[in-house]
């Protein structure tokens, strides 16, 4: 690693102006307060880091910590006034400069972190050090059921069973949930999602009343959990009406449009549904 510190490293395959999935560029030297990673092994760091050191293991992490703002300081948050999710940004924060260019052209980056690349540059807060023990290619980092507090023998309901919301189910099942109830319109996902724990499957599709009903009917009034992974607004409302009254919460985990507009009856909030969202809470 020390051989390429400092230098421009190129990378293949580029063809997006932002860096978001399995693309590659030209990246950059890096600057104050910023490391470059070889997939998830920091490769050098730049002036002012003082918790990382090339050969560390890390996970980026797209809400991260600046460690002197409020939030940072506060007990009670992980949303840092600096580094907080940010889909607008696309550039470094220290110069509002990318690190990535093509053919002498910028690229940009996505929520401080643009993962799907051989190397890359992030500020130092975006990342998370982890176990150098831990096998880089199972790794991950999960928060939601620190958020719903997840009790044993609790029946849980998870919407969408992408690589999110599957995750969320493995973590339900190792608490000792009763009932996984995964909640998808693709049915070709139900069989791999009983691997992560889920013992049912609803697809709206298949019926005629919305989903939260149908959930209620079957969980006697509602799942003591839910956890909504999909970003879409209805599935968003679904998973907080098909949570029981009195004691259910509901966890929104997937980032919707900006101008959605959430819409349930005030009742259900009377009547002590609790409904929660997370970014990377408790890491």
């Amino acid at each position: 690693m020390s051989s390429t510190a400092g230098q421009v490293i190129k990378c293949n395959d580029s063809v997006f102006p932002r860096i978001l999935g399995p693309e590659a560029a030209d990246t950059m030297p890096i600057l104050w307060l910023q490391i470059r990673l070889m997939i998830r092994i920091v490769e050098s760091v730049g002036e002012g880091v003082t918790e990382l050191v090339p050969g560390d293991h890390v996970l980026p992490v797209f809400t991260g910590e600046c460690g002197d703002c409020a939030h940072c300081k506060s007990e009670e948050s992980n949303m840092c006034s600096l580094l907080r999710i940010n889909t607008d940004r696309g550039v470094m924060i220290h110069d509002e400069k990318p690190r990535f260019s093509i053919n002498g052209k910028p690229i940009y980056h996505f929520v401080g972190t643009s993962r799907f690349i051989e190397y890359n540059v992030v500020h130092a807060g975006c990342v998370a050090k982890i176990n150098p023990l831990a096998t880089l290619d199972k790794v991950c980092l999960g928060a939601t059921l620190n958020i719903a507090k997840l009790k044993k023998g609790s029946s849980v309901a998870i919407f969408g069973l992408g690589a999110v919301g599957l995750a969320d189910a493995e973590g339900a099942s190792l608490a000792g949930a009763s009932r996984v109830i995964g909640v998808d319109l693709n049915p070709s996902k139900f069989e791999e999602a009983k691997t992560f724990g889920v013992t049912e499957f609803v697809n709206p599709k298949d019926h005629n009343k919305p989903v939260q009903e149908v959930i209620a009917e079957m969980t006697d009034g509602g799942v003591d959990r839910s956890v909504e992974c999909t970003g879409n607004i209805d599935p968003m409302i679904s998973a907080f009406e098909c949570v029981h009254d009195g004691w259910g919460v509901a966890v929104l985990v997937g980032v919707p449009h900006k101008d959605a507009i959430f819409k349930t009856p005030p009742m259900n909030f009377l009547n002590e549904r609790t409904l929660k969202g997370t970014f990377f809470w408790e890491l």
